[in-house]
């Protein structure tokens, strides 16, 4: 594969999103498991799985990072705990105030 071929494999999986790039880990996942993949092939995909595991990561931080800067307090200013981490909330214990 030529150097342009293999960045334009790049590009198009940095477009995908969390959830497709999920999705094909999941798929990857079930092809090493099956007894009909090569040792060569098991490499290959053991390769793309690291690259969209490593996709998902940085968009899951992507989305922490934009989170933690919309919980702000009433100031505009983010809102710190004692350790000087953004304060979060649990969405889950509450009734939605809406």
């Amino acid at each position: 594969m030529t150097k342009p071929e293999t960045q334009q494999i790049e590009n198009f999986k940095e477009a995908l999103s969390f959830e497709a790039a999920f999705q094909q880990l999941e798929v990857i996942l079930e092809r090493m498991n099956s007894s009909a993949v090569s040792l060569d092939e098991s490499l290959k995909l053991f390769e793309d799985a690291d690259k969209l595991i490593q996709l998902c990561q940085k968009k899951l931080g992507d989305a922490e990072a934009k989170v933690e800067t919309l919980i702000k307090n009433r100031n505009g200013e983010l809102a710190l705990g004692p350790d000087k981490k953004p304060l979060v909330k649990d969405f889950g214990t509450e009734e939605c105030p809406f």
